[in-house]
Parts: structure tokens; C-alpha cells; sequence
């Protein structure tokens, strides 16, 4: 499981590419408040530029506050949903196409879809029957995010198009997968500051499949919402512990080629875009809440109260790995999570996380169903996700209090230019 890492900021400027944004940032005043949220190491939140904001459309319903103002911009270099401040609410849905249902479906399938996530993104109805759910609520910062998983490619008669980066995730020993929520031809990510948004957005996605189409499995998660705190900070996860210091950060000099596929890279088609884990981590709170704060500490190797590391200084102070204390042993264990998942550990292997947490209720024995809907994305999972975890197999304090319970790699191209939809180099190139 990843490092938890990332400070909560105020979210950049827009890059370049992105025009759309630019353009619909002039004159119009800013949230830049990131939401927070997270979890342990593979179960972290993220920072990151948004592709810009702006207020809903005048013929779309006048948002009540300035959350349900802050708007995400469908076209882009990239797809919206990555990069993009953490959301209050989410939904993770999988499709597979439906029997019989080909390229030519899927391509009619991906053109409405992106049609759909354009016009909701900007506050306005989709096309065709919506229901008003999210009538008064402004775009409040939805994004919807589409990917392709392996199988999606044998069903299109596309395997020669297949990325060799696509190919399945090794077993890893704190698996316990259930097949049937994992996986899928169709991945969607649907993230707003607004449940009613985001449940508008995941219903007339659903509804947009028809018959091309049908759900495999679907999550829902959530994270703090915006403005929760008195200022901007990096999240608490749902085992009490401040995660996401040490996330991947946009401006890094490296980060584009850690994250996303170069635009000469192969294949042609995934230029500007990223692959996805996907995984279901249920945390054992239990387990985990009957050891003492020192105990916690030492398995994470930061304190619970700030962040900071167990060798000293705060939350943004480097670890020293060697710092030993009084009768000699390291301060930071070497089988701190914190300790194991660095990059600088892991041969600079890292990935830019950004998850919800989930309850989905309370057993009959009183054990709460709850975790992380981990999301990490990176330019190769071979080179990042899979060492990373390979290492944690090996011996991270946390494993004993997590369980991976289901799994899912995506190709998610680059984002579609004006006039394009998501993924039509791939079908109709």
C-alpha cells in the first residue's frame, strides 16, 4: 500500500492545454478549497490541478451556494477526475457490454456517454429524460471519468490495440477477491460535491447504456466535504490517521511522465491518458482500534496527531530512516507502512492516489463493512502499483488490519477535444 501522502492546497491554475477552462475561469471568483479524505497507504487521497472551474451555464438552475458553482471542464489533454481536488461524494460503476454488443455499440455507447458528462459537468440536463434530481444544484465540481479494462478489447474484436500495461495484476497474498466485483469491459468514476449530483450523474449513465450494456458492480464512497475545516489540511482517514503527505504533486518536474502516457507513447491511442487500479480495501477497525495510539503509530510510522514522523519535525519534514532512539533501534520500523512505500524504497516507483472511503452498514456480530475505494493512477501499473505491493506483500505492519476484496485495472485515455468523445481514437481509428 502506497505512502500516505499529500498536503491539502489550494488547486493551481489550469495548465495551458486546457483552454476551455481558461477561458470560462475569466471573471469568475474561485473555490480553490481541496476536500479530504483517505486512507492508509494503498487507501490515500490527492491534491492536484483541476482543469478548471466556472460557473453553471445561465440556461442551467442558479446554484444555491458557491460549492455547486465550481465547475470541472469535460474537454481536456486529460480526462477530468484524475488530477482534480478530492470530491465529497462518489460512485465507481463496471459495465460489460452487453451479449452481442461490439465495437460499433461500444463507440454509439462512449458518444453518448461523453455527451451526458459534458452537458452534466456544465450544470445543464442531459439530453434526453432527465429526472431533475439534480435540478438546483449547480455542476458542484462533478466529474465523470471513463476506462477500458482488458476484456473489453477481445469483445471489440480490438486485441491488437490491447496495451501491453493492460495485462492482469499479479495475486498478491492480502487478496481476497470476489471475482464478481472486479474487473469489467467499462469503467466509470463519477465524483461531485454534491450526493444529489452525483447520484444525478451515475443514474443517467446507467440510463445512457440501454442495451448496449449492464452494470457488473457498483460502489459508492465519500470523502470530507469542502470547507469542513477551518482551512485547507490533509485529510483523516477512516482509521484515524492524517494520509496523503506524500503524494505525487503536479508540480514536480517529473510528475507528467510518472502519471500519464507521453504523447509518442504506445499505444497511439492512450497518448495524455493513464491506467487505474481499482481495488476495494475493507479495513479491519476492530482489529485496528484495539491498539494503542503508539502502537498505531509505529505500524504507520507518523504520528496520528499531526502527520509527522515518527523520527521528528512535522507533517512535511523528511523521514530519516536511519534515526535511531536511545537503546538503538529505529525510530521509524522497518515495517513501517511509511517506511516501506516510499518511492525512494521502491526504486522511485510511485502513483498519484485519489480514493473514497465506503461504509456500506454493520454485520448482524456488529463489525462495520468499511474501507477504502482505492484509486491510483500512474503512466505504467507494471511500474508502479505492482512493486510497490509486491513490497507490502513482504511484510507491512498494516496488512494484518486490511483486506483487498476486489480489483480492477483501466486504460483511461487522454481527455476528448472539443467536438470528440472519450476513447474515439481507439474505436475509430
Amino acid at each position: 500500500m502506497p505512502d500516505p501522502s499529500l498536503p491539502q492546497a489550494r488547486i493551481p491554475e489550469a495548465a495551458p492545454e486546457h483552454t476551455e477552462a481558461a477561458t470560462a475561469h475569466e471573471g469568475i471568483s474561485r473555490r480553490r478549497l481541496l476536500g479530504t479524505a483517505g486512507a492508509t497507504g494503498l487507501v490515500l487521497g490527492t491534491a492536484g490541478t483541476a482543469a478548471g472551474y466556472a460557473a453553471a451555464p445561465s440556461e442551467a438552475a442558479a446554484p444555491l451556494t458557491s460549492l455547486g458553482t465550481d465547475r470541472a471542464m469535460f474537454h481536456g489533454k486529460h480526462q477530468p477526475g484524475i488530477t482534480d481536488g478530492l470530491q465529497a461524494r462518489g460512485h465507481l460503476v463496471a459495465f460489460d457490454l452487453a451479449p452481442g454488443a461490439g465495437r460499433k455499440e461500444a463507440a454509439a455507447l462512449l458518444r453518448r456517454w461523453s455527451e451526458t458528462a459534458r452537458r452534466l459537468m456544465a450544470g445543464e440536463p442531459s439530453a434526453h429524460g432527465d429526472t431533475d434530481v439534480a435540478r438546483d444544484a449547480g455542476p458542484s465540481s462533478l466529474t465523470v471519468t471513463f476506462g477500458f479494462g482488458h476484456s473489453f478489447f477481445a469483445r471489440t474484436g480490438l486485441e491488437k490495440q490491447r496495451p501491453v500495461a493492460l495485462d492482469p495484476l499479479p495475486a498478491f497474498s492480502s487478496d481476497r477477491l470476489d471475482p464478481k466485483r472486479s474487473n469489467g469491459d467499462l469503467w466509470v468514476q463519477i465524483g461531485a460535491n454534491d450526493a444529489l449530483v452525483a447520484f444525478h450523474a451515475l443514474r443517467a449513465i446507467q440510463k445512457d447504456a440501454g442495451r448496449a450494456a449492464r452494470v457488473r458492480w457498483q460502489m459508492n464512497g465519500f470523502n470530507r466535504s469542502p470547507g469542513a475545516t477551518a482551512h485547507p489540511m490533509t485529510a483523516r482517514n477512516l482509521m484515524g490517521q492524517i494520509d496523503g503527505t506524500r503524494n505525487p504533486k503536479p508540480d514536480e518536474p517529473d510528475f507528467d511522465r510518472r502519471i500519464f502516457v507521453p504523447e509518442n507513447g504506445e499505444p497511439a491511442w492512450m497518448a495524455h491518458g493513464s491506467y487505474a487500479v481499482v481495488r476495494r480495501i475493507r479495513m479491519l477497525l476492530d482489529d485496528w482500534e484495539k491498539l494503542s495510539v503508539k502502537a498505531q503509530e509505529e505500524v504507520i510510522g507518523r504520528r496520528k496527531s499531526d502527520g509527522a514522523a515518527l523520527s521528528g519535525g512535522t507533517e512535511t519534514t523528511a523521514m530519516d530512516l536511519e534515526k535511531t532512539d536511545a537503546e538503538g533501534n529505529l525510530v521509524v520500523p522497518v515495517n513501517a507502512h511509511a517506511r516501506i512505500t516510499r518511492p525512494d524504497q521502491n526504486g522511485g516507483a510511485a502513483m498519484l492516489r485519489r480514493p473514497f472511503s465506503f461504509h456500506d452498514g454493520i454485520d448482524a456480530d456488529g463489525v462495520p463493512d468499511a474501507g477504502l475505494l482505492f484509486i491510483c493512477w500512474q503512466a505504467d501499473p507494471l511500474r508502479g502499483f505492482v512493486p510497490v505491493q509486491r513490497k507490502l506483500d513482504r511484510g507491512d505492519a498494516l496488512s494484518p488490519f486490511i483486506r483487498h476484496e476486489s480489483s480492477g485495472l483501466f486504460a483511461v485515455p487522454g481527455g476528448a477535444a472539443e467536438g470528440e468523445y472519450v476513447g474515439q481514437k481507439l474505436l475509430e481509428g
